[in-house]
């Protein structure tokens, strides 16, 4: 289900949540409730029902916690702040990834750490965010981090996020030439969600030569 999740194919991830509901429920496990119950929460804001889908997060979160059932809820978090930042809610935005890279460091769960710190970047550009300056160093540490794991889809999320930042102070050179480096070293995955967006945001820059 994340795989599905992450690559964007939405309708094999609609079934998995179905799937992974419909068992959780059945065994009466309690955490396994919970976490299918934020997994339904990250669909429906990627489907676009923002709202609805960051509210169920926001319920499902502590109740994983209180199940015994914690892992993942860094993740859980960071799509809460996306889906508030999408929103509008920049405040609240924040202060979600703020919580979600605390949980983070506290647990030793850093396998996400690099998209707490691109999606903190991200906020960090939306309107009325506190210090749209910082977005720049946080996509960098961000790629930094991905880099140190070897995480090279998350290096592909900072490289494109710090891409497009770059692209708005017209320093377009430097940015396609970053994002390329990381595009070429994909070998496969042509057709998912993040490398489509990276395909077009390089066409984008070559044609502001």
């Amino acid at each position: 289900m994340p795989v599905a999740l992450w690559t964007g194919d939405l309708l094999a991830a609609e079934g998995f949540v179905a799937t992974l509901a419909d068992l959780a429920s059945r065994h009466a496990l309690g955490g396994w409730i919970a976490r299918a119950r934020c997994f339904e929460g990250v669909l429906l804001i990627s489907q676009g029902q923002v709202t609805r889908g960051a509210a169920i997060i926001q319920s499902a979160v502590p109740r994983m916690g209180a199940a015994g059932s914690g892992a993942e809820s860094p993740a859980f978090l960071a799509m809460l702040a996306h889906g508030r930042g999408l929103s509008g809610q920049s405040e609240s935005a924040l202060a979600a990834i703020d919580e979600a890279l605390k949980r983070s460091e506290r647990t030793g769960e850093r396998w996400c750490t690099a998209e707490l710190l691109r999606i903190k970047g991200e906020l960090l550009l939306s309107p009325g965010a506190p210090d749209r300056s910082a977005a720049e160093e946080y996509f960098r540490r961000a790629l930094d981090q991905a880099r140190q794991q070897g995480a090279l889809g998350w290096e592909l999320r900072a490289a494109a996020s710090l891409a497009r930042l770059l692209l708005q102070k017209d320093d377009s050179s430097d940015a396609k030439g970053m994002l390329q480096t990381v595009y070429d070293r994909f070998t496969e995955g042509f057709d998912t969600a993040d490398l489509i967006a990276a395909k077009q945001l390089l066409d984008d820059l070559g044609s502001t030569r």
